[in-house]
């Protein structure tokens, strides 16, 4: 059994798959196992793949189900007490998996951390705005605003997952940050300052451009974690601070753009929570 289990989902992005697999490989911690998780793939990733031989497990989704369940797979699929993401379009800089392996070991309590990350997006490097500063420790309610955990910084033990449950497979986007909120309403999720992380954006093929309104999802996820018991009065409080103003601006939104029904319903969605009427996450279920 290796101390790290390494997970690639990847779709369609054969040479930038190949970029993650070497960043992996070119770690001054050695002892991984990496797990790439192939979800339907129609170009040439499995035949890319094969360059690197039997130095990981490949592992095909003969149809796409989804980022989440290709997470999932490999999840289930890997053995190691860490768990480790890497998203297919991201690389790691060489001392990463050293740096929170080394963290861990002088931090016995923590179960979960990330790194600091360098930005590029269109292929210019970017400084990340002060609102996407990422906090270390109780973190579960600046991270209600937006997403403030990048899936390829997290190392986390597996005996959290057990705890808290995987990724929403009926999330289409939006699935990391409803699993970060159910963590971080448990435990603390700490940071290391090193920039150890290169995160791509700006292209086409990321799932965060191909939906509009993400807002949504957020406040499906917000109902749901309302919903688990797990909130304290100071995070619950937060919550429906948030899932307020999440529902009025989004309900605005699709009534700008002439959906009024879709956008009445999430107006009342707000005005109910703010008065204690008690709404549920399928209401929001798109």
């Amino acid at each position: 059994m290796r101390s790290v289990s390494v997970i690639i989902p990847t779709f369609n992005r054969a040479m930038k798959t190949a970029r993650a697999v070497a960043s992996v490989l070119y770690q001054t911690f050695a002892d991984y196992e990496i797990i790439v998780v192939d979800d339907g793939s129609q170009d040439a990733t499995e035949e890319v793949m094969r360059q690197f031989g039997r130095r990981f497990r490949y592992i095909v989704h003969p149809h796409n189900r989804g980022v989440s369940a290709a997470r999932n797979r490999g999840i289930r699929e890997s053995e190691s007490p860490w768990i480790a993401f890497l998203d297919s379009d991201d690389y790691w800089l060489p001392t990463k998996l050293d740096a929170q392996m080394a963290f861990f070991r002088n931090h016995p309590e923590a179960l979960i951390c990330q790194t600091e990350e360098v930005w590029i997006r269109n292929g210019r490097f970017a400084n990340p705005k002060k609102r996407h500063e990422k906090p270390s420790g109780e973190i579960f309610v600046p991270s209600l605003r937006l997403c403030l955990i990048s899936p390829s910084a997290v190392m986390l033990r597996r005996s959290l997952l057990e705890e808290v449950g995987l990724f929403d497979e009926n999330l289409p986007v939006c699935e990391d940050y409803d699993l970060w909120l159910r963590i971080a309403c448990r435990h603390p999720v700490y940071l290391i300052q090193d920039r150890l992380i290169v995160k791509e954006g700006g292209h086409p093929d990321q799932l965060s451009s191909r939906y509009r309104g993400m807002d949504r999802f957020r406040i499906q996820t917000i109902l749901k974690v309302m919903e688990s018991g797990h909130l304290n009065r100071a995070q619950r409080q937060a919550a429906l601070k948030e899932l307020s103003l999440k529902c009025r601006i989004y309900g605005m939104g699709c009534i700008k753009r002439g959906k009024e029904e879709e956008g009445e319903r999430y107006l009342k969605l707000a005005i109910n929570e703010a008065q204690g009427v008690r709404c549920k996450a399928k209401e929001c279920e798109v």
